[in-house]
């Protein structure tokens, strides 16, 4: 109990607070009387000895506590302190409970007075197994407490520090004594303070325990950021007050340095592994950069572009390195002309990478799709040389932190550089930041050579396909065509689709479309292949069958080698590896006549034609399909149409009506129901209804269908039927009798006047003489005479006769042999062909412009 003084003047008692050492300790008190017997019993003496107060007051102390062997030597000294002596010592005592055994206590004896003036005792009593646990206590405590090796401190209720060990005073200086009544503001930074003073207080109130709080800071010697793991818990008193908060923190800096860079190595990884998922999926240069840029922003970098070699782009195979210009002043070479194909930021309003300079003052920055050098002396350019990479440093008051400029080599070659720039406030980049930034250039780079070289081969492909396609609008006798070519996206190879409209002798069309099946560079040249095989065989005048018949074992031999070395290397050759170089192709061979406006079809393995007859809905052609060319072994057959006047007939190929997204048949239902609206207005053009030309439903039909598909390449070939008119045709059979001679002369002369062609009349009928009197002389049969008005004036000689006739020069001494001759000198072209019941020689001329058509002298005399 305490006395304090209160504003009354009176006196105010106060117990003592709980925790005292008492709590600990335990003391008991108990008299002596006069008579050397107990007098008074405390609670205390009642819980260490385990007697009651009944049962020991009024007797003897040495009878109840001491054993036998003592209690001689007990009651020599309880007669010496009723003599008024003092003592102290221990005195074992002998407990009621056997079990219990003896109890040691340590006896502090008092000589007192009774109200009478007799001798009397008072007896304090401690538990000496009580002071030996205290004193183990307190000497663990302090083990603990000093000696362990990590820091422990220990905050009051107030949040200030009343003790820390030496641990703890070795990493924040100073004595263990001096950081007593600091707080953690005079640690940490404010913001980790903040934290670490709500934890404490979180732990003082709820007395739950704070678990590994990550801490931030730095020791007083040096600069450098520790990072600490500090556990919380809440301190009681024996009889449970709150004393405070004890914390024990442990430098976790290396563990969390270990851990980071563990973090980075997965984050490398990871990387690594959505590069190889990501870049490379396009065959397109641009694509493949910004593939390249969406993998390292914002995973690897806040800033970065990619610039390839302006001649890589263009197509140039030459090294770039060849190209470097001369460096202003003449300091070196700088680099060869660059573009900028690609740029990403992860930061809001960033500017665009300024490195046209590369370092040097002045520079402006770099747009995507600018060209640009970079000087001789700069990081970039040093880069782009030595194939390493290069570290240009931050700028003062600039964004940028640094930046990584990394050179993109692909088999040993430069094609570009990329920078990866991080800002500030970002971690600086380390080794394993510039090893990665290399290997993410490097899988790049593969990745942009291949799409480079893939370009390189397209636009060689595509500039071959386009040259082998009809230039300009093709023209026909006796029909009206238009036709058209989409070539799939920039992701799709070149296929190998191709037509082709051929002039053939007696104003026939032959209308060609095909499909190499397969993609790039060898389709392209296959497809160049049969198209000129076709054009060729179209000259021969051959029927359609026949013509395709010649493809097949055409394509058939495409691609492999001819000759004594096929014959040798077919021996170790398997069949899969011969059925490997082959080269399919499917292909529409038609023939139209003018005259006769019937059309020969031929298929092999390609789609039917569509045929729109006016005032009728379209329909597919029952052309028997045939086996693709290349396949071999199957004949082909044909089909004979007659064409109504005014009727539409396309071509096409199967990327027109097909694709992923709609099967054939439906994509073959959707051409024909495009085609039919317009077909109907183009048939009734001529009375005026309507204005709608051949190119309009061309254009119509590819605005209808699905055809930005890009899958393939589309081929449309659109022809309507305009037969030749009766009065621009002469038609004759003679007898086989010299005096047909001069009756094919007459017939010509007077048909040619009524057509107002007199200019030709001379030449007409001279050739005509020199054509009939050769059937006279070496055909058989009936002669037929034709003649023909279109763009073009042609004349067929027909007889039975197999034999073909052959120019050839004449020699000086011949009296003949230069009826060929003269055909050919005369005529703008000749010819002979076959037919089903003979064979027809045939030669053309062009329509008068006003000038002569008769043969100089000059041309005459060079036959002899």
């Amino acid at each position: 109990m305490s006395e304090i003084p209160g504003t009354s003047g009176g006196a105010v008692w106060q117990s003592s607070p709980p925790g005292s050492i008492y709590d600990y300790i335990k003391v008991a008190s108990f008299s002596i009387g006069p008579d050397g017997l107990v007098d008074q019993w405390s609670g205390r003496a009642v819980d260490l000895f385990g007697i009651t107060a009944s049962e020991v007051r009024g007797r003897d102390p040495i009878e109840v506590l001491l054993p036998e062997e003592l209690r001689p030597r007990g009651r020599h000294r309880v007669k010496e302190i009723l003599d008024g002596k003092e003592w102290t010592g221990l005195v074992p005592f002998r407990l009621p409970d056997t079990a219990r055994g003896h109890g040691l206590a340590e006896v502090y004896v008092m000589p007192t007075e009774t109200e009478s003036g007799e001798r009397a005792a008072l007896c304090i009593v401690v538990d000496v197994r009580a002071l030996r646990q205290i004193e183990t206590d307190l000497a663990a405590s302090q083990a603990i407490f000093g000696q362990s090796p990590f820091g422990f401190v220990l905050f009051g209720t107030d949040l200030k520090v009343k003790r820390a060990n030496e641990r703890f005073a070795t990493v924040f200086g100073g004595s263990a004594d001096d950081h007593r009544g600091r707080t953690v503001h005079d640690y940490l930074p404010r913001g980790e303070a903040d934290r670490m003073t709500a934890a404490l207080r979180r732990v003082l109130e709820t007395g739950q325990s704070a678990i590994d709080l990550q801490l931030i800071g730095a020791c007083p010697e040096t600069a450098e950021r520790r990072h600490w793991s500090i556990n919380l818990y809440r301190v009681h008193s024996g009889t449970g007050r709150t004393i405070g908060v004890a914390g024990i923190g442990t430098d976790v800096t290396r563990r969390h340095v270990a851990a980071r860079e563990a973090a980075s190595a997965r984050r490398n990884l990871a990387l690594l592994n959505e590069a190889s998922a990501r870049i490379g999926n396009s065959l397109d240069l641009e694509t493949t950069a910004r593939e390249l840029l969406d993998v390292a922003v914002p995973g690897f970098c806040d800033l970065a572009s990619v610039d390839l070699y302006q001649a890589l782009l263009a197509g140039d195979a030459a090294p770039p390195e060849r190209q470097a210009a001369p460096a202003p002043g003449g300091g070196g070479r700088g680099s060869a002309a660059l573009r900028r194909v690609a740029f990403a930021s992860a930061v809001s309003d960033a500017p665009l990478i300024t490195t046209p300079g590369c370092g040097s003052r002045g520079r402006t920055p770099t747009a995507v799709g600018e060209v640009h050098r970079y000087g001789a002396e700069s990081p970039c350019a040093k880069a782009l040389r030595t194939a390493r990479v290069h570290t240009i440093p931050a700028e003062d008051g600039g964004l940028v932190q640094s930046t990584l400029a990394v050179p993109l080599v692909a088999h040993e070659v430069v094609v570009g550089l990329v920078q990866f720039s991080r800002t500030k406030g970002s971690e600086p980049f380390g080794e394993r930041d510039r090893a990665l930034a290399v290997e993410l250039a490097a899988r790049a780079a593969v990745c942009i050579d291949n799409a480079r070289l893939y370009r390189r081969e397209h636009e060689r492909a595509l500039i071959l396909q386009r040259s082998l396609l009809p230039p300009g609008d093709p023209e026909a006798a006796g029909l009206d065509i238009a036709c058209r070519y989409l070539p799939g996206n920039t992701a799709t190879e070149v296929g190998g689709d191709w037509f082709d409209v051929i002039e053939l002798p007696g104003h026939r069309t032959a209308l060609v479309v095909g499909d190499v099946m397969g993609r790039g560079l060898r389709s392209a040249v296959a497809m160049g292949e049969l198209r000129t095989a076709v054009r060729t065989l179209a000259l021969l005048d051959l029927e359609p069958a026949e013509v395709l018949s010649a493809l097949d074992e055409i394509a058939r031999g495409l691609g492999g080698p001819s000759g004594a070395q096929q014959g040798a290397r077919a021996a170790h050759r398997s069949r899969e590896a011969d059925l490997s170089e082959v080269y399919l192709a499917t292909c529409v061979y038609a023939v139209y006549d003018p005259v006769t406006r019937r059309c020969t079809f031929a298929n092999a393995g390609h789609l039917p034609p569509v045929l729109v007859e006016p005032g009728e809905e379209p329909l597919l052609l029952d052309v028997p399909p045939g086996m693709p060319l290349g396949v071999g072994g199957e004949p082909f057959e044909e089909v004979e149409v007659e064409l109504p006047e005014g009727a539409l007939l396309a071509l096409y190929t199967d990327g027109l009506v097909e694709s992923r997204d709609h099967p054939l048949d439906e994509g073959l239902r959707a051409f024909r129901a495009a085609i039919a609206a317009p077909a109907k207005s183009l048939a009734r053009r001529d009375e005026g209804v309507s204005r709608l030309s051949l190119e309009d439903v061309c254009d119509h039909v590819l605005t209808t269908l699905d055809t930005r598909h890009g899958e393939d390449d589309i081929a449309l070939l659109m022809a309507q039927v305009r037969g030749l008119p009766s009065d621009a045709v002469g038609d004759w059979t003679l007898p086989r009798e010299p005096r047909s001679v001069g009756r094919a002369r007459e017939l010509s002369r007077a048909l040619l006047v009524s057509w107002d062609l007199e200019p030709l009349v001379d030449t007409v009928e001279l050739l005509v003489s020199e054509l009939v009197t050769n059937a006279l002389r070496y055909g058989e049969g009936e002669i037929r005479l034709r003649l023909l008005r279109d763009r073009t004036l042609v004349c067929e000689v027909w007889d039975s006769g197999l034999v073909q006739p052959r120019r050839r020069r004449a020699r000086d001494t011949d009296e003949g042999g230069r009826g060929l001759q003269l055909v050919g000198l005369l005529s703008a072209a000749w010819g002979s062909r076959r037919t089903p019941r003979g064979k027809s020689v045939w030669f053309e001329l062009a329509l008068p412009d006003g000038g002569s058509s008769e043969p100089t002298v000059e041309q005459l005399l060079s036959m002899f």
